[in-house]
């Protein structure tokens, strides 16, 4: 039995496929991945203490609140702000939003699992 749990990630993303195919992947890597539709529904599962990630992997373009209005709310919550985030879109200019949005990576779409892997490994907050 592991000393610990294996990291909670939170993969916000409207599309369905993208969703699912990441968070099994996560899982076939070892840690526990919850999914989100959109922010807003990302915001409600994180008002659940027992669900708070180590690491948000975020979708830029989703319908009901995009990425950016979910990480403007998260910056304003102290219990949240503290937590990574890894910015995913199929927009070359993802990347530059991503550092204006005090994200330390971004990963543009089709995703590379390694590169995913990597970044995951390097962005996660470790649990205190």
């Amino acid at each position: 039995m592991p000393d610990r749990m294996p990291d909670r990630i939170l993969v916000v993303d409207d599309d369905e496929d993208i969703r699912e195919s990441l968070i099994a992947y996560l899982e076939d890597n070892g840690y526990r991945p919850i999914g989100a539709v959109n922010g807003r529904h990302a915001l409600d599962l994180l008002s659940d203490p027992d669900l708070r990630p180590s690491l948000i992997v975020l979708d830029l373009m989703m319908p009901v609140m995009d990425g950016r209005a979910f990480r403007e709310a998260q910056l304003q919550s102290p219990l949240l702000s503290n937590i990574p985030v890894i910015l995913i879109s199929a927009y070359d200019s993802a990347v530059g939003l991503a550092k204006s949005l005090g994200i330390g990576a971004c990963l543009l779409k089709p995703i590379d699992p390694d590169l995913f892997l990597r970044f995951i490994k390097e962005q996660r907050r470790v649990p205190s």
